[in-house]
């Protein structure tokens, strides 16, 4: 073969290799554009593309009897919820035939027909006067009168009142619902003026009011030792830069359910430093952003990362319908969801963290010594370019084994990140109605009632009531008694009234 026959045989290759890539490229496009967005994978989808049997499979071995019975999921039927809930106030009408409005003497009443309709009458706004009448002694003429002293407010002289405030705040954090949408409609819908911007001046202060409420949030994550972190980009207004800039909501979360939200102009390690205390001593559970690796080596205080399995499953499934190696993207794939049925099963069964450990070192080391063998194969034995999707899934997989390994050591953890993953979502759906933050301090105060509002969501707390209450009792409140009002401690506090 000549000089120039092997040049272009190797031009050739190089083109198809592009080619290839190109062609992953559109339909990652396509797929992003007009498919499905869920992950979710039929079990028998995978063996199908494997060439496997789906109908003659061998059950799995089940579990040591004694395990058996600890991983056994509880049984228990919900009671059918009534289509109309029994707690709502009745309005009821009694229609009588005319015959017997016109002589009711001759007709004597044996039984009833009832149907029910659930309707809905919109909110209302109302003036509360508060009057404080003044007096004079009798007795003592001369002594200067005497009036009622104010309750404190969070606002001092505000003229919004707590249901009003909470009313504002869980329309724009909870229902996403800018500021000048909700002033139109109050003005449209109950003629009354509400302008945006004494509603901001006062969603700020009543985050002002709740910035101990988040450091007490904050202190309990980091003292548990175990905090999820992750970040989503997010854009906010600068001030003579024309344009807007982008900064990013960073929310962690701790084992008690709570999840605080920070507001940083960047995702640096530098960012992310300012977040976790210096003293921190623990595990941080996030991706494979370089931010992490980062800040654990310029801490002083040992620092565990620990992977997230959602993370290396999506290259997989993002590779699986747009790669060339479906085999080996659909094998790995379904050695992942093995995992995710190991999950699921102690999840069901409520198991504590060292009935998790050792479920995980019994069934789920042996599935990630095949997933490690393999992905180390495939790449050396089936000329996977690293820029391919499936190498690129490869690539994170192996670089990040070490950190995804940490979960099944550790029974406190869970195999993926996807709890603060969840939690950060309102945030993302968010920024698709309001399209930036505001200003710069506008994210603090943002993340401030993202901080509320999610956790009261994590606790089965009806955000509105606990947001009113802090309004009305957040003024009488010493430093020693925020613990108190947390949205875990608010929780405690509501199923304590209820048993």
């Amino acid at each position: 073969m000549s000089e120039l026959e092997e040049q272009l045989r190797n031009e050739n290759e190089l083109l198809k290799q592009e080619i290839r890539l190109l062609k992953e490229k559109v339909q990652a496009l396509i797929k992003l554009t007009f498919g499905q967005k869920s992950e979710k994978l039929d079990p028998n989808q995978l063996e199908l593309l494997l060439g496997l049997e789906t109908e003659s499979r061998e059950p799995e071995a089940s579990p040591p009897e004694e395990v058996g019975e600890a991983l056994k999921p509880r049984k228990i039927r919900k009671p059918r919820r009534p289509r109309i809930p029994e707690h709502l106030p009745v309005e009821e009408r009694v229609l009588i035939p005319p015959e017997v409005e016109e002589n009711p003497e001759a007709w004597r009443r044996i039984g009833e027909e009832v149907s029910e309709q659930l309707d809905y009458e919109p909110g209302r706004f109302l003036k509360k006067r508060t009057v404080r009448p003044t007096f004079v002694s009798r007795v003592e003429p001369d002594e200067a009168p005497i009036t009622a002293e104010l309750p404190e407010r969070l606002i001092e002289k505000g003229m919004y009142g707590p249901g009003l405030l909470s009313e504002i705040i869980i329309g724009k954090y909870a229902d996403h619902l800018p500021l000048d949408r909700q002033e139109k409609i109050f003005r449209s819908r109950y003629g009354v003026e509400v302008p945006k911007q004494s509603m901001s001046r006062a969603i700020n202060q009543v985050a002002n009011g709740s910035q101990l409420i988040v450091e007490e949030m904050i202190r309990n994550q980091f003292a548990s030792g175990v905090v999820q972190v992750d970040e989503t980009p997010i854009r906010y207004l600068e001030p003579g830069n024309g344009k807007a800039k982008q900064g990013y909501m960073w929310a962690t979360r701790g084992l008690d359910g709570d999840v605080v939200y920070h507001w940083r102009t960047g995702r640096s390690s530098d960012d992310l430093g300012t977040i976790v205390p210096g003293k921190f001593s623990g595990t941080l559970q996030a991706d494979g952003w370089q931010a992490y690796p980062a800040l654990r080596k310029k801490r002083e205080e040992p620092i565990t990362l620990a992977g997230c399995w959602a993370h290396a499953r999506r290259g997989f499934h993002e590779a699986l319908d747009t790669g060339e190696h479906k085999t080996q993207c659909a094998w790995m794939l379904r050695q992942i969801q093995h995992l995710y049925e190991i999950e699921r099963r102690l999840r069901g069964s409520r198991a504590g963290p060292r009935l998790r450990q050792a479920i995980r070192e019994s069934e789920s080391l042996p599935i990630l010594r095949r997933i490690q063998k393999s992905a180390t194969l495939f790449q050396s034995r089936h000329r996977i370019t690293p820029s391919s999707r499936l190498g690129k899934a490869l690539t994170y997989l192996l670089n990040q084994w070490e950190p995804l390994m940490e979960p099944f050591r550790d029974g406190r953890l869970d195999i993926d990140n996807n709890g603060v993953e969840n939690a950060i979502r309102p945030s993302a759906v968010g920024k698709k109605n309001w399209l930036f933050i505001g200003a710069k301090d506008a994210g603090r105060k943002s993340a401030i009632l993202y901080s509320l509002i999610i956790s009261c969501r994590n606790h089965g707390v009806e955000p509105r009531a606990y947001i009113k209450y802090l309004i009305e009792t957040l003024p009488t409140l010493t430093n020693q008694q925020i613990k108190d009002v947390t949205p875990a401690a608010y929780a405690r506090r509501l199923i304590r009234k209820a048993s």
